[in-house]
């Protein structure tokens, strides 16, 4: 985390919305961090913030064991709005009252707005909000006003005439508050006097020059996959420091079709001799033979990865540092900056390396979210076939193939799978989903085909529409295109006779089969 950058700090107390929070903030120019709610003071005053926010969360601020840090935040003397818990904590610790609702509120509600309110300027005496809470302010502090209240009755907004302190009730980060992006920007400009300018641009430059001075005469190795992050990642240490990077792909027998090859020859001509690509796809698929459990498809693929790039990386003497593309949800998700809500996950972007290698990690795109390196992508001048790409996970196909993996099902998929997305990139939809991909099943059924009867697998078509995978819908595809596509994947993909759409949102599905 930069100390240099001006910066709105985020405190987390467990919302869902919080990453919400941040990405608004820096798509108004102005960069923005997530910390948990109880960051030391002192950790915040080397920060220098401009301004802080206070996010949402799951807690009641009347119950005994609630994070209710907020007045030590006094001493900064800079604004802070708090919003949804945010507010009622500030509520409670000035002297107001918040107590629980008789109903809960939650989706979109109308809120009527008064004059004079800083944080609210410009908006219509009307607005629509989105509402998510099960407690309300019942009475504002002394000295406080109240600047909203919602259709229902409930104190929608309240601020201090000569501090710079906010609280909306409602989320302004969400997209079904119509005006929240103007509220939010409201608070940076008008009241936290922001300058802005955080942009892609200017941090890829920065981080060019930071990566430079940083690395030095040193060595780098970078585990490349060739997808969007450790593109970015990787052509930002190569801007930097050119042939003292080595990027090694691990072609593990998995990947999409032509994949290893593609990438090979786009970024070789890029790279130079910074890029490596290892065939292990024999050794891979000998380790699955007869598996069919998923977390043993995982361990099996990430522990032979870790053995072929350990190998490839003794040829590489020397190397100080191991690059990674973690993005900063990944970040939060480690519980590394996350505040009370459940620990996600816990995130190693390749498997322990780094100990087994005794070396540094350079993670340069940490600080970004997924839409944010797409844009660092642009600004080095990578085409929409490298920013652009959709999602894949990491143990590639094998969590794709249900059941055994073998090379023939990896052909099967593979064909089918480029046939799905090129039928997608024709009729101009690649772009308009999230992630596509095709499953393929362990199940048979009968078929006929010319004038005999076939018995061969089927293919699951899987498209999603979401903003941060967390939620998902599935595709609303045209019933042409998809005729298409199952008509050339039947007539072209020798071994499956039957193609199905998958129709399940996440939750309750994932995005993923396995």
């Amino acid at each position: 985390m930069s100390i240099n950058q001006e910066q709105v700090l985020i405190l987390d107390y467990g919302s869902q919305y919080t990453q919400l929070i941040a990405r608004r903030c820096r798509e108004e120019g102005v960069l923005s961090y997530i910390e948990r709610w109880d960051i030391p003071l002192a950790e915040i005053k080397k920060l220098k913030p401009i301004g802080i926010i206070l996010s949402g969360g799951p807690s009641s601020v009347y119950d005994g064991n609630t994070p209710r840090r907020i007045e030590d935040l006094s001493e900064l003397e800079i604004p802070i709005l708090g919003i949804c818990y945010g507010m009622q904590l500030m509520t409670r610790s000035s002297g107001g009252t918040v107590e629980s609702s008789p109903r809960r509120e939650y989706g979109r509600a109308v809120v009527n707005l008064r004059s004079g309110s800083r944080l609210l300027a410009g908006l219509e005496p009307e607005e629509h909000v989105w509402m998510s809470h099960g407690d309300h302010v019942t009475s504002i502090p002394d000295g406080w006003l109240q600047t909203a209240v919602s259709d229902s009755g409930v104190i929608a907004a309240i601020e201090h005439p000569t501090k710079d302190y906010f609280g909306v009730q409602f989320h302004p980060e969400v997209s079904h508050t119509l005006s929240g992006a103007k509220i939010i920007r409201n608070f940076l400009y008008n009241i936290c006097d922001a300058a802005g300018g955080w942009s892609m641009g200017s941090f890829a430059r920065q981080t060019i020059e930071e990566m430079r001075k940083k690395v030095g005469e040193e060595r780098v190795i970078c585990a490349f996959s060739g997808g969007v992050d450790s593109a970015v990642a990787a052509t930002l240490l190569h801007k930097a420091i050119g042939n003292q990077l080595r990027c090694v792909l691990v072609d593990n027998g998995l990947m999409r079709k032509n994949e290893a090859e593609d990438v090979r020859k786009f970024f070789g001509k890029r790279f130079g001799e910074s890029l490596i690509v290892v065939d292990a796809s024999k050794e891979f698929l000998e380790d699955l033979k007869g598996v069919v459990d998923p977390e043993k498809k995982r361990k099996i693929i990430g522990h032979r990865f870790i053995d072929v790039f350990l190998e490839e990386a003794k040829k590489f003497k020397g190397a100080k540092y191991l690059l990674q593309g973690t993005l900063y949800p990944d970040v939060i998700e480690s519980a590394q900056s996350h505040g009370p809500a459940a620990v996600i996950k816990t995130h190693h972007n390749v498997g322990g390396l780094p100990a087994k290698l005794g070396i540094d990690l350079l993670e340069p795109v940490r600080d970004l979210f997924k839409d944010e390196v797409r844009q660092v992508g642009r600004e080095l001048d990578l085409p929409d076939q490298v920013v652009m790409r959709h999602p894949f996970p990491g143990p590639g196909l094998a969590v794709r193939i249900v059941g055994d993996i073998t090379a023939e099902k990896v052909k099967i998929l593979q064909d089918a799978d480029a046939i799905f997305i090129e039928e997608l990139r024709n009729a101009d939809w690649y772009h308009k989903v999230s992630q596509a991909l095709a499953v393929l099943l362990p199940i048979y059924s009968v078929g006929v085909m010319g004038d005999a009867r076939t018995y061969e697998q089927v293919v699951a078509l899987r498209s999603v529409d979401t903003r941060d995978f967390m939620t998902a819908d599935f595709s609303p595809l045209p019933h042409g295109l998809l005729a298409r596509i199952s008509s050339r994947i039947t007539g072209e993909v020798r071994g499956i006779n039957r193609v199905v759409y998958d129709v399940t949102s996440k939750p309750p599905g994932t995005v993923e089969w396995e």
